[in-house]
């Protein structure tokens, strides 16, 4: 698995947009973001930092990938 990279949430949000995620809210530097599919509405908090912690990063991947059905590698792949 390659390492994870040191992103900002503007980053993340532009992949997460991508991948057909919307903001419902935001309320100060966390931004919720929804995407609906066939087994029903994913829900996501991220934040808007200059750069996202490792391991909240890893967490957001890890479930983006699940519901998304693509694997944590090429989602960090599109995010470099």
């Amino acid at each position: 698995m390659p390492k994870l990279p040191v992103v900002s949430g503007k980053k993340l949000l532009k992949l997460l947009n991508k991948l057909d995620y919307r903001v419902v809210r935001q309320k100060g530097s966390h931004i919720r973001l929804t995407k609906k599919g066939e087994a029903g509405e994913h829900h996501i908090t991220i934040v808007t930092h200059k750069e996202i912690a490792k391991g909240t990063l890893n967490d957001i991947l890890t479930k983006v990938a699940i519901w998304n059905n693509i694997s944590k590698d090429k989602l960090i792949e599109m995010l470099q």
